[in-house]
């Protein structure tokens, strides 16, 4: 990895899941780390639980967009986090892959998207200490 690494969160509709670890990594870790979301088969808007359940703690992802999964944005990531993408994601030798298996936020409720949106800042808080990267306050 480079000095500052970069990470790459996958769900199919790059609404929900993605969007919020997103979210959550810029919020922690700032400049340190760069930060790209994408999915298989994008939606055309971010979900609004998921947007809601972010402004609850603080973290604004009203300016997201969902974006096609590219060959060019794997081979620029450092690491790649997929979250229910199935075969859609290409494998690049030498990248590092997580697969977090976590609930789809897809037609829930803002209440059923809160516990997912807890989960995703916990796995984001290990993944900076796995990254040596700071939590920014």
């Amino acid at each position: 990895m480079s000095d500052k690494p970069s990470v790459l969160f996958v769900c199919v509709h790059n609404a929900g899941r993605s969007q919020m670890a997103a979210g959550w990594l810029r919020t922690l870790a700032g400049d340190a780390v760069e930060v790209r979301s994408a999915g298989s088969v994008p939606a055309d808007q971010v979900n609004p639980a998921a947007v809601q359940a972010m402004a609850e703690v603080g973290v604004d992802i009203t300016d997201q967009t969902p974006k096609v999964l590219t060959t060019e944005a794997v081979e620029a990531s450092d690491v790649v986090i997929t979250m229910g993408c199935g075969d859609a994601c290409p494998i690049f030798p030498g990248k590092r892959y997580l697969d977090w298996a976590l609930d789809d936020p897809a037609g829930q409720g803002v209440e059923a998207v809160r516990p997912i949106r807890d989960e995703i800042e916990g796995r984001i808080r290990g993944l900076l200490t796995e990254l040596g990267v700071p939590v920014r306050a």
